[in-house]
């Protein structure tokens, strides 16, 4: 890119804008961040000064509710939307509006109401909408892709897909704001988002049907019965979250302690709530059965209790198998550091070397181990800096891997589906949810 930097805004500035903030600094010559909106001041200071610090012009500080003056003040070509799931779709329709770009965090929003508004939307803007599935740039899935489109084992007629949350990463998301449907749409939504979209973008498909079942079975209320629970309400100040594998020490974590246990005051959010506290309203246990429109089908199950990390997934076709395992941490161990850095009281990921086995299986045949090099263990797999490199530098993308607006419906709508499933009981189709 040449002459006038591109010029971004970005709206939520807690934990997660830092890997857009950094990107758009480490690329002054052709990308300046011009503006940084929250509902929270402390929080877009942080940013604000550690982009300033980093040696770019100091971006423009708005308060959320002044959005719109933020794109007639500053106007930004691309505005990158990193806030509470359940308020995306408020910032992507008002960039929009204004005909910007829209980078934004999965989940595209949290309702079938939003996600047709966007589509809308978008279909009268000059800007666009890219949802940044990372686990699309993970070179192992780089790799699944390219087999099953060469055929590898034939035409795909089932998936099934297991992914297990150790007791570290899945308990983070019963500590803060992801706890709360109405606000991340539960995890159906706000993390298996990621595994439906790989499958859609594998099977190069879309999700026509759901049906599910799901239960709050580990965190929430569930911890007095298994005991666990240590009667505390956060772990701050809480003499009993001393020695508690459950608890989250902000104070030992200098970005969490400036982005959360310093700004509270400002909008009394909680970052480090007990997971075992009353007010849990999504699930821990999920599971789905997925209809395609190409006929495949998918077996889906979340654990967010798990004593280690990682995922299998296997393809069933009509020459054979495809099996993928990932190991993240093969187990929670105590005295290391937990999530985004922080330190737990007790416990936290092993510090061990990931691995995975990739295997097809055709008919008649011994089975073939693939090899697709040196596993990366940080930024989702090397997923975090591949994307970024066709977000902000223009790189080739010969695996299709950027997700449009309609990718990011597609990639909610097994999640909606499977969320009114297990409230109904009954199986439900995705074209009712998206009127």
């Amino acid at each position: 890119m040449s002459g006038t930097p591109h010029r971004y805004a970005l709206v939520g500035t807690g934990a997660r804008a830092t890997m857009y903030t950094n990107a758009v600094v480490e690329r002054s010559d052709k990308a300046r961040l011009v503006a940084l909106a929250d509902t929270n001041p402390h929080r877009i200071e942080h940013h604000a000064a550690a982009v300033e610090a980093a040696g770019a012009p100091r971006p423009a500080a708005y308060a959320a509710a002044d959005f719109d003056r933020l794109l007639t003040e500053t106007e930004p070509d691309t505005v990158i939307v990193t806030c509470v799931d359940a308020y995306h779709h408020e910032y992507i329709l008002a960039a929009l509006a204004s005909d910007c770009n829209v980078i934004c965090e999965k989940p595209l929003t949290t309702t079938g109401e939003h996600a047709a508004a966007i589509l809308e939307a978008e279909r009268k803007s000059a800007g666009a909408v890219t949802v940044t599935f990372n686990y699309r740039y993970n070179p192992i899935h780089e790799k699944v892709a390219d087999l099953l489109r060469e055929g590898a084992v034939g035409e795909v007629v089932s998936v099934g897909f297991d992914w297990l949350l150790d007791t570290r990463h899945g308990a983070d998301y019963f500590r803060r704001w992801h706890r709360l449907a109405d606000q991340s749409g539960g995890l159906l939504v706000h993390k298996s988002g990621h595994h439906f979209d790989l499958v859609n973008w594998w099977l190069d498909s879309a999700p026509v049907q759901a049906f599910a079942r799901g239960k709050l079975a580990f965190y929430g209320e569930n911890g007095e019965r298994h005991g666990h629970d240590r009667g505390y309400e956060r772990a701050n100040g809480a003499p009993q979250a001393s020695g508690d594998p459950f608890a989250l020490d902000m104070k030992e974590n200098e970005q969490l302690k400036a982005l959360y246990l310093d700004a509270e005051e400002a909008d009394g959010y909680i970052r480090d709530q007990n997971v075992f506290a009353p007010g849990v309203t999504i699930y821990d246990d999920m599971m789905a059965l997925v209809d395609y429109e190409n006929g495949a089908t998918l077996s889906y199950r979340l654990t967010a209790y798990s004593p280690w990390e990682g995922y299998r997934v296997h393809f069933n076709g009509t020459e054979g198998r495809l099996e993928l395992l990932v190991v993240e941490n093969d187990h929670v161990n105590p005295d290391q550091h937990g999530p985004n850095g922080a330190q737990l009281h007790g416990s936290a990921a092993s510090p061990e070397e990931g691995w995975y086995e990739l295997t097809v299986h055709p008919f008649w045949a011994k089975p073939n181990r693939i090899d697709v090099g040196e596993y990366e263990r940080k930024g989702h797999g090397g997923g975090d800096r591949r994307m970024l490199g066709v977000l902000f530098d223009g790189d080739t993308d010969p695996h299709d891997r950027s997700a449009t607006a309609q990718d990011g419906v597609n990639a909610l709508a097994a999640g909606l589906a499977s969320n009114e499933s297990i409230a109904t009981g009954q199986p439900i189709a995705v074209a009712d949810l998206l009127k």
